[in-house]
């Protein structure tokens, strides 16, 4: 009981750090108390598994992973309600990027699993962009998927992002499929679609794929969880791929890349929740 008091507690100061920062207009900032981030070196990732313990490793992290997922399921402390439009899923044939808000530590585990099953997601394999601090600071079983779960952990050294960056080319070009948050940052059960970072949609025109817009909206079930709060609804929108036009430069394509992601997050959201969309930002 102390421990759930405690948790509840947290959660109370993430809802008040959430408004401070929407206030001063600082959605790219993470709301955790976490640890200072020890520094991702090239010489400690292995982006493509080509190592043989790394190929062991991903295959029994990402077995763990699917039963870790399957027990949330199965004692509600994730509910999947609804998903829409896996359809658009099944239209990817190359390489992909996928984006989706950013909510909760695992609501990866929500898109891979729905990923794998279309038609694409029984020959591709599905890579997530994780922060620096996720790869190198949690121990434990957490610590384990998040170093081994098909992750693409970005870094503060210069050359483990040109390694980076040429993993993410290579996988894309293979044919595989990479989840990026372009909000950056991950605030808990935040329900507004925030501002939306370059990188996943220079990526994108870089190797000339698509963007497939992912938004998930919640509502409180009448679940408890232990943490006091009511355990989230989630109904999974998966809107249509937005294509570059080769007609334009690439920085014009990121530019309405972009626009038209975070244009289709507001619908989901005005259409699902009833409200415009407007944010408490002060400046």
């Amino acid at each position: 009981m102390k421990e759930n008091v405690e948790i509840a507690q947290y959660r109370k100061e993430i809802q008040e750090e959430i408004r401070r920062l929407e206030r001063e207009g600082r959605f790219d900032e993470d709301v955790e108390k976490d640890p200072p981030t020890i520094v991702l070196t090239s010489d400690n990732v292995d982006y493509l598994r080509e190592k043989r313990t790394s190929k062991i490793k991903a295959k029994v992290a990402n077995k763990l992973g699917t039963r870790f997922f399957e027990e949330a399921l199965r004692k509600n402390r994730l509910i999947i309600k609804e998903i829409k439009g896996i359809e658009n899923l099944n239209k990817i044939t190359n390489g992909a990027v996928l984006t989706c808000n950013h909510f909760n530590p695992f609501d990866s585990f929500t898109v891979e699993s729905i990923f794998r099953t279309t038609e694409p997601g029984k020959s591709k394999k599905l890579y997530k962009v994780i922060r620096e601090g996720n790869y190198t600071n949690f121990p434990g079983f957490y610590g384990f998927l998040f170093r081994n779960c098909d992750t693409l952990p970005l870094s503060s050294n210069t050359k483990t992002m040109v390694e980076f960056m040429k993993a993410v080319d290579k996988i894309l070009q293979r044919g595989d499929c990479i989840l990026i948050y372009p909000e950056q940052s991950m605030w808990w059960n935040y329900r507004k679609p925030k501002p939306l970072k370059n990188g996943a949609y220079r990526i994108a025109v870089r190797n000339d794929v698509p963007i497939i817009p992912i938004f998930i909206t919640m509502e409180d079930s009448d679940i408890i969880g232990e943490d006091g709060f009511p355990i989230q609804e989630y109904v999974v929108n998966i809107e249509e791929p937005i294509y570059q036009d080769n007609n334009l430069t690439k920085k014009e394509n990121v530019v309405i890349m972009k626009s038209k992601n975070f244009e289709v997050w507001k619908n989901i959201y005005e259409d699902f929740y009833k409200i415009p969309l407007q944010y408490e930002t002060e400046k």
